[in-house]
């Protein structure tokens, strides 16, 4: 990008501009509702995996249930992934998705 700077007494001047682009897109870490896990399983995993106080997991298990699904953590694909790979270890069904702008 190119700024140019003039006015009648002193004379023009380019600067070159350097502009920071994340090209990472964020991820979501989804967790689904199902008909086999109780409440306590859910809540128990989203704080022993993904680091949630009792209140947060709590709250995203109700959402869960109502909503169908959930993103219960935001992030980079690498940090989520293994986040991922443990709850469905669990037998929780979790998908890791790209953030749609």
């Amino acid at each position: 990008m190119s700024i140019v700077f003039g006015t009648k007494e002193k004379p023009v001047e380019e600067l070159d501009e350097d502009i920071l682009v994340s090209h990472e897109s964020p991820h979501r870490l989804i967790v689904w509702n199902d008909e086999v896990n109780t409440f306590e399983w859910v809540i128990e995993t989203l704080i022993e995996v993904c680091g949630h106080s009792e209140e947060q997991a709590e709250q995203c298990a109700m959402i869960i249930h109502v909503q169908g699904k959930y993103a219960v953590k935001k992030g980079d694909y690498d940090t989520l992934k293994p986040m991922c790979n443990s709850i469905n270890d669990r037998g929780i069904n979790a998908t890791v998705e790209e953030t749609v702008s």
